[in-house]
């Protein structure tokens, strides 16, 4: 059986709190933003940030709007006062509703997308206005396959958390001061009503992370992946298409 290797909580917390050090350093800002959206990674990657610079130096942006879960803001002022930072809320609602009124589209995925944009778009906002840099909090199952809005919670200036896969993050996530409540919820980002990742990507984090996994880690043929998990081998080809289809979200853009 190929299982995805248990990570040491001690050592990839030293090695993440060094790495985000080095970057603070290299790019001679005084700080961090993160938005706190009230899942793991957000709170996992402000919970490292605090603990490579100190929680006076982070600063947390809680962004909701009409499709966002209730509990997700509420455990995002959550996790910034367990973290003892700062934090601002803004409802994007009255931003998305000035576009939308010149946009006028009603396709779902594209305002889920516009809501992405309008979110790192404060975010860099506050990270100009403060002189601090934009904390990604993207994982490595995400990355891999492109689920994520091209400039929008893909544009940052640190992915701490990118070689992680969501698995392996909730395991660490227990030794790492985050509340059960949100390590156990389902995982979302609340773009549209009753929108979750797992639906979306469709299969849960458990056999998708194996399936990267071996696909990417491990470069098993696919029908031997297809035969241990004892799942579709058209399932492993659709994911695989995910990867190559999604790779220009996180390459810089070409030129001449």
């Amino acid at each position: 059986m190929v299982e995805i290797p248990k990570l040491d909580e001690n050592k990839s917390k030293t090695e993440i709190v060094n790495f985000i050090k080095d970057k603070i350093d290299d790019s001679g800002v005084d700080g961090i933003v993160i938005g706190l959206s009230g899942g793991i990674d957000s709170s996992i990657s402000a919970y490292l940030s605090c603990e490579a610079i100190g929680e006076e130096k982070v600063l947390g942006i809680i962004l909701p709007s009409s499709t966002t879960p209730t509990e997700d803001t509420i455990h995002g002022k959550e996790i910034a006062i367990k973290l003892g930072i700062d934090f601002i809320e803004i409802n994007i609602d009255n931003i998305l509703n000035e576009y939308l009124k010149v946009l006028k589209t009603d396709s779902k995925e594209a305002i889920g997308n516009l809501k992405a944009r309008i979110r790192m778009n404060i975010l860099y906002y506050y990270s100009n206005l403060n002189n601090y840099i934009v904390m990604g909090t993207g994982n490595k199952s995400e990355i891999l396959i492109g689920y994520f809005t091209k400039y929008g919670d893909g544009a940052c200036d640190a992915e701490p958390i990118g070689h992680i896969y969501k698995t392996q993050l909730r395991k660490l996530a227990k030794n790492w001061e985050i509340p059960d409540e949100i390590i156990n919820k389902p995982p979302r980002a609340g773009l549209w009503d009753n929108q979750t990742d797992e639906e979306e990507i469709g299969m849960p984090y458990e056999l998708l992370d194996r399936i990267l996994y071996m696909l990417i880690d491990e470069n098993m043929n696919k029908n031997e992946i297809a035969k241990i998990l004892e799942i579709s081998i058209k399932e492993i080809e659709r994911i695989d298409e995910k990867i190559k289809n999604n790779a220009h979200k996180s390459k810089i853009p070409d030129s001449i």
